[in-house]
């Protein structure tokens, strides 16, 4: 059975458009969501999201792929050892 783990997931918006999406697929992981910290970059049209999360790696893998998806957004994860 895998381990839960910590993992910081960093979103960036380059169209404002995707926003709504980004919230809902954050909103269907709301569960493994410890905290959350967004940044509007009003000069360069964009917005910054960092999401710390705590679960199974898999799970972790799809938030990143399903926010991935997403035209407009790239995303990554910074996943801990243990």
């Amino acid at each position: 059975m895998e381990e839960k783990r910590i993992a910081v997931v960093a979103v960036v918006i380059d169209e404002i458009e995707a926003s709504s999406d980004v919230n809902k697929v954050l909103h269907e992981y709301s569960s493994i969501i410890i905290g959350r910290m967004g940044i509007p970059y009003k000069d360069r049209g964009i917005s910054l999201i960092s999401v710390a999360v705590d679960a199974k790696p898999d799970v972790i893998s799809s938030l990143t792929g399903r926010l991935g998806q997403i035209s407009g957004v790239s995303v990554k994860a910074a996943i801990s050892k243990k």
